[in-house]
């Protein structure tokens, strides 16, 4: 299996289209035990008019889709931001083994940022969590995007 950092570069990758479409550029891919991607997802909450278009949600639809099946047992997600609420919510319904995340997003993040929504006691899956993969890369393509939104 390849290692986690080149699954980020993927997922950086997908952030990049979504740049390139005018969106805040976050990408993901959901890979599989075997170590192939299995679904791919930037951001498009504005041009898909949809507000749970996050990188993280369109790639488990791929991944469903591309398995036949919602549950993603076995499977990692990388992303290059820290999860929010209601991705972390996706990440447990689709019983991910892993999730792999770039930079941390002190704001809204759910996976150890603003709270660890993973070690709940109520959840009857847990997930394991790697942080910090490539986080600078991530964090920079952010950086960029809002820095020329701003006029910087």
């Amino acid at each position: 299996m390849r290692s986690d950092e080149f699954y980020m570069h993927r997922a950086l990758d997908q952030a990049r289209e979504g740049l390139a479409a005018g969106e805040v550029p976050v990408g993901a891919v959901v890979v599989d035990a075997d170590g192939e991607i299995v679904g791919r997802g930037f951001n498009a909450p504005v041009s898909g008019h949809d507000p749970s278009a996050h990188a993280e949600v369109r790639a488990l639809r791929d991944a469903g889709a591309r398995l036949g099946n919602y549950r993603l047992d076995g499977c990692t997600l990388y992303v290059t931001l820290e999860p929010c609420l209601m991705c972390t919510g996706a990440i447990i319904h689709a019983r991910l083994a892993r999730v792999v995340y770039g930079a941390a997003e002190p704001r809204s993040g759910m996976v150890e940022s603003k709270a660890n929504l993973f070690a709940q006691p109520w959840y009857n899956h847990r997930v394991e969590v790697e942080g910090g993969v490539l986080a600078s890369r991530a964090t920079r393509l952010l950086q960029a995007f809002f820095a020329e939104r701003r006029g910087d």
